[in-house]
């Protein structure tokens, strides 16, 4: 009967505390589970799990080896979550004992009850403690996931509990003061603490690696630059507020930043990571296009390897639209407001309070938009740019022909930029008309039926500049072209800078050289003439829609108050931004498809035999390179093979040397060892 009462008097206890007891021993229980199952698997496996819940074998050699490669740090961040740990437990175990002290000495019918929310809450703390203790021996960089969520709902019930005691304590005065009430005061700064740890995730113990067994090969590569951004491991909290930039920043204003102070970039934003993505797909793409003749699309392969980057960003860039127009569709109401029409009570605070949360998630997902859009670009040069590279050293001696050096160069250091340049406009084609759609609402509200004028005179500023940027576009595509021209000659020129001294022909070929800067100024003049033209018309185009707007409601008798002008003024200069930022998208979407469809032709140009040369094991013949009935020829249509009957033997160690008149096909026979001109037929094989 003892025991059937006492869990009848607990369940009568009040929600809040019934609900402590049940979220902590259902932790516990589920912490237990946890730690036996690991323990089962380690007898039954004959494995261990390591500290990131990994399993491996379990060899004390391993681990001997491994600590002696790194040294271990604990941060501040660990030394005081343990203390808030220990401290809490310390102040819920005075308050059992003051709570069984108060119940044996103060009643002869002691109610049990009473200690079950203390006794809970110290034996969730103790496992707590310790768990949070035990991470400092297995070397854990990030706190575990349950210990993490059980802070987590420790600080969301004592932000709960104070709540429910300070309006007990408004009601009742100093007559609802307790033992708990007093105790939940004091532990919720380090519950706080414990709380944003929670969010953050890391431990603060820092493992630092033996600089001797991972010596870079690079001498620029100094040891301390091994360490990767804190951006890789950052915490919700942190990704938030940009904290994890504030070590790096806190350096560079005590002092000059050097490159060992500058972490490197996660293995997923590095440019091997990323190359790999963009190429599988652009193969898989290129192996699915069943017309030879037709190009496949390298930005269909450029969104789907990076789509991801780019949903999330769209994620943000949404968000910060609709936030952003919160001010213009409640300004009305606030003018309203001051003007002495109250709503509801406390309009006035609900307002701030509305205009305060907006702006905060504007700044916040402004913020995070432009960051993402830094990354997304980052990854698509560092992916085109390593792609344009390697096609570069793999082009056939035809290819070769029609891309230059100077043109390659061209493809990497003005092609892939404006590429990934475009990331910025990117989410502008749709959020474009879903800004006209919410500022349409907005003054349909305010000003009604006008609020068509507004529709039409925005088509009409868009529609305007098709024509003027399809003329760009044809303009950019005749730039870059003379661009090509340009600078095809003049490596040619430096290349032959001797037969030029030689012949006194600098003069004549200085005017060639500038007859084609000529040419490539006049597309540059006439693309610019038509981008300023371009630019005019969208920065006038906020003044032309307002006029219009405000004119045709007046004609249409439309009533304009205080709070509907300002609502359509406050909307007109937010719909400003993206109208002016329009000349440059149109520009910047046809300097792009110029660039891809350039990146593009390239990037399926012939390339070298893959079956060129043949690679032997290594140790199975004496031989080093040999070629048997070699026939060779730089060009398949000329009528007779560069080279042809080739029988050639060399075995390792030998000296030989290749002589031979001018012209007679020295440098055509070392090419063909190295499989850079076409065979015909033959084997070419390097043991």
């Amino acid at each position: 009967m003892g025991v059937a009462r006492f869990f009848h008097d607990v369940l009568g206890l009040p929600v809040l505390e019934l609900a402590t007891i049940c979220v902590n021993l259902t932790l516990v229980l589920l912490f237990l589970f946890v730690v036996s199952v690991r323990r089962a698997l380690v007898y039954q496996g004959g494995f261990r799990f390591g500290k990131n819940g990994n399993s491996g074998n379990a060899s004390p050699i391993c681990s001997v080896i491994d600590e002696e490669r790194r040294g271990v740090r604990i941060g501040l961040v660990f030394k005081l979550s343990v203390v808030s740990c220990f401290y809490v437990l310390f102040v819920h175990v005075l308050a059992l004992g003051f709570e069984g002290g108060a119940l044996i000495w103060g009643e002869d019918d002691v109610d049990l009850s009473l200690l079950s929310v203390p006794a809970a809450q110290c034996l969730a703390w103790f496992v707590l403690s310790f768990w949070t203790l035990d991470c400092k021996f297995k070397v854990s960089e990030r706190f575990p996931v349950l210990l993490r969520v059980w802070w987590f709902l420790c600080f969301v019930i004592c932000l709960c509990t104070l709540y429910v005691d300070g309006r007990g304590f408004w009601e009742n005065g100093s007559q609802h003061l307790c033992s708990r009430a007093v105790s939940n005061v004091a532990v919720t700064p380090p519950l706080a603490f414990l709380f944003v740890v929670a969010v953050r995730g890391g431990t603060g113990i820092i493992v630092c690696r033996n600089s001797d067994l991972q010596e870079p090969l690079l001498v620029e590569e100094e040891p301390g630059c091994l360490r990767v951004t804190p951006y890789l491991d950052a915490g919700l909290f942190s990704l938030a507020t940009l904290s994890w930039l504030n070590p790096l920043l806190s350096i560079g204003a005590k002092r000059p930043l050097e490159l060992k102070d500058i972490p490197l970039v996660a293995p997923r934003d590095r440019a091997k990571t990323s190359y790999k993505i963009l190429n599988s797909n652009w193969e898989r793409l290129k192996a699915e296009n069943d017309n030879p003749s037709k190009h496949s699309s390298l930005a269909w392969a450029i969104l789907t390897s990076f789509w991801k980057e780019a949903a999330l960003n769209a994620i943000f860039a949404g968000l910060n639209t609709l936030v952003s127009y919160v001010g213009p569709y409640m300004i009305s109401y606030f003018v309203d407001y001051l003007s002495g029409k109250e709503t509801f009570p406390h309009e006035g605070y609900a307002l701030a309070g509305i205009f305060f949360a907006a702006k905060l998630v504007e700044t916040v997902t402004t913020r995070q938009w432009y960051l993402g859009v830094d990354i997304l670009g980052m990854h698509v040069r560092s992916a085109l740019t390593a792609m344009v590279y390697r096609k570069g050293l793999r082009l056939s001696s035809s290819a070769k022909q029609s891309h230059t050096s100077g043109e390659i160069v061209n493809y990497m250091a003005v092609d892939v930029q404006r590429v990934g340049d475009f990331s910025w406009y990117l989410h502008d084609l749709w959020m474009l008309p879903m800004q006209i759609v919410l500022a349409l609402l907005i003054l349909y509200k305010n000003i009604g039926i006008a609020s068509i004028a507004t529709l039409v005179a925005t088509v009409v500023s868009i529609v305007v500049t098709i024509p003027v940027a399809k003329i760009q576009e044809d303009y950019q595509d005749n730039l870059m072209a003379a661009k090509d021209e340009r600078m095809r000659k003049t490596s040619e020129c430096l290349r032959n800078m001797r037969i030029l001294k030689l012949q006194a022909w600098e003069d004549r070929y200085r005017l060639k050289l500038e007859e084609m800067r000529g040419v490539e100024f006049k597309w540059l003049r006439k693309s610019l003439y038509t981008q300023a033209f371009i630019t005019f018309i969208f920065w006038s185009s906020p003044i032309f829609v307002s006029a219009v707007t405000f004119a045709t409601c007046i004609l249409l008798g439309g009533q304009l108050t205080a709070g509907g002008v300002l609502s359509a003024l406050a909307t007109f200069r937010i719909l400003q931004e993206p109208l002016r930022n329009f000349p440059d998208l149109v520009s910047t979407m046809a300097q792009t498809r110029v660039s891809l469809d350039r990146i593009t032709t390239y990037l399926q140009d012939e390339e070298l035999q893959e079956d060129a040369t043949i690679v032997m094991p290594r140790g199975i013949s004496n031989m080093a390179i040999e070629i048997r009935d070699g026939v060779f020829c730089w060009a398949t249509s000329l009528p007779r093979p560069t080279l042809s009957g080739i029988h050639m033997k060399v075995e390792k160690g030998m000296n030989v040397a290749v002589c031979g008149m001018v012209g007679s096909g020295k440098s055509s026979f070392l090419s063909c060892i190295l499989g850079e001109i076409p065979k015909l037929s033959g084997e070419v094989r390097y043991f």
